[in-house]
């Protein structure tokens, strides 16, 4: 026994000084090469059998880094220098993207981004799904991927006598100046900067993130870019101003193009830009803009895509998937505003919308009016819970289309649809990862993935749609 214990102990030492020698640690200065691009737009490497995560990194380069946050299955790591660089690194156009946390690829080429996105969605449908071979099709891009943006909400912060505007960078609390942001229509930067120097120089009440915790949070402007419609929301902590009629004066003398100016009270303590309550200063209660033929009204806080451009690109594929004849009752399930269905309207029978949001049931409604769409209709609820109602009450829908948020379908609504077994789903998504698990979870129902149609909806970022069609098989 003593001997065995002897030889055995140099070996376990031996390996406790293997183990710490191997163990990664912050401030360790290592070499990586990154294989693929992060859900944030970070490069990702492996050291050691842990994922590394490299801001500013891009898929085939060699980077030396110094490792920073270390987690017991990944890590950050600083890029300290590119040892082999990818053909495909450009110069970024926007001096501050690296530190204002919106346009994290922009230092990748164009091209290469789409296809690094497509990647992604595969990357997800091997992690979450047993399917062999995937429909995917290549990334619809834009050609100029450069102010698409028709929206632009940026927080406001008081220092000093001055207020500043941008965006805050990651964890902190510390204002990027956002003023010349290259993705948002041009008219934006302007209108907004105006709107900040009228707000300074009447020294109403913004922020500081200290002591001052109430008033202006954010100034939001949406541009209607087929009618040149102009919004202003501002987003206050106090319910209502004192000097709010001579804000809004000034305002409308300063910026004469505007069509309403809206204001919304949020004094919650979140990261939601907006309240729940809004009121019109001045003008119009809602924008107008136009996809295709079709012409929309928006209120403050309506759901709209935030590139019209692709947008049409994106419906235009959901149409193409639906394979509509004519014939076919379609639910348009996360309806918002009625665009989809609408979209979808002259080519079925019926199209029955579903929104858990009243003001866009209201604002659906409206625009299918407009429009003179009289095939449509829209209702207020939850789509798993009025889907079901509808089958039990025998509605037999040919098409159901949904356009989730980030968080996917959720469990009741994948039950839903595993338990309705409608003949076409078309699933748009913004999630590769939740659109990836969803779909197994209908592949094992009897559904049939037949096309994955990527679009970028938001170049410069590492975001990415995709337009899905499943059949159901059994």
């Amino acid at each position: 026994m003593i001997i065995r214990k002897q030889q055995q102990q140099p070996q376990n030492t031996k390996d406790k000084r293997q183990s710490k020698e191997s163990r990664l640690e912050e401030g360790q200065v290592v070499t990586i090469p990154i294989r693929k691009l992060g859900i944030n737009g970070e490069g990702v490497g492996h050291v050691q059998k842990k994922v590394v995560f490299v801001e500013g990194a891009i898929p085939g380069e060699e980077v030396q880094v110094r490792i920073g946050q270390v987690e017991e299955r990944f890590a950050y790591g600083e890029l300290m220098k590119v040892i082999k660089r990818s053909p495909y690194r450009v110069e970024p156009e926007c001096p501050v993207y690296d530190r204002c946390g919106g346009c994290t690829i922009q230092h990748i080429h164009k091209r290469f981004q789409a296809r690094l996105k497509r990647e992604q969605i595969e990357e997800s449908f091997r992690r979450y799904t047993s399917l062999n071979e995937l429909p995917i099709e290549p990334t619809i891009r834009m050609q100029d991927p450069w102010k698409y943006r028709n929206k632009a909400q940026l927080p406001v912060k008081q220092i000093g006598r001055k207020v500043a505007m941008g965006l805050y960078t990651a964890d902190s609390n510390h204002l990027v100046d956002a003023s010349e942001c290259k993705v948002h229509h041009p008219k934006l930067n302007d209108l907004l900067e105006r709107c900040r120097k009228v707000v300074e120089r009447l020294r109403i009440p913004v922020v500081d993130g200290g002591k001052r915790s109430k008033g202006i949070r954010h100034l939001v402007a949406r541009i209607g870019f087929r009618t040149d419609e102009v919004q202003l929301v501002i987003v206050s902590s106090i319910r209502q101003l004192e000097q709010e009629a001579q804000l809004v004066e000034e305002i409308r003398k300063r910026v004469p193009e505007l069509v309403s100016i809206v204001y919304n009270w949020n004094p919650e303590d979140t990261s939601l830009v907006f309240g729940e309550e809004t009121r019109v200063l001045w003008g119009e209660e809602k924008l107008q803009d136009r996809l295709g033929d079709y012409m929309f009204n928006l209120s403050a806080r309506a759901f709209y895509q935030l590139n019209p451009q692709q947008t049409e690109v994106l419906y235009d594929q959901v149409k193409k998937v639906a394979s509509l004849t004519g014939t076919e009752t379609v639910i348009d399930a996360y309806c918002g505003v009625g665009t989809i269905g609408i979209w979808l309207a002259a080519d079925a029978k019926k199209v029955m919308g579903i929104e858990s949001i009243e003001e866009a049931v209201e604002d659906a409604r409206e625009n299918a009016e407009i429009n003179e769409v009289d095939n449509i209709e829209f209702h207020f609820g939850q789509a798993e819970e009025l889907i079901p109602l509808w089958v039990e009450q025998g509605l037999r829908p040919d098409v159901i289309v949904v356009d989730p948020p980030r968080t996917g379908l959720g469990q009741v609504m994948v039950d839903t649809l595993c338990e309705v077994k409608v003949p076409r789903f078309i699933y748009v998504s913004c999630n590769p990862a939740t659109l990836a698990k969803d779909s197994e979870q209908l592949l094992k129902a009897g559904y049939e993935l037949e096309n994955i149609i990527p679009v970028d909806l938001f170049p410069q970022t590492a975001h990415i749609e995709a337009v899905c069609r499943f059949v159901y098989k059994k």
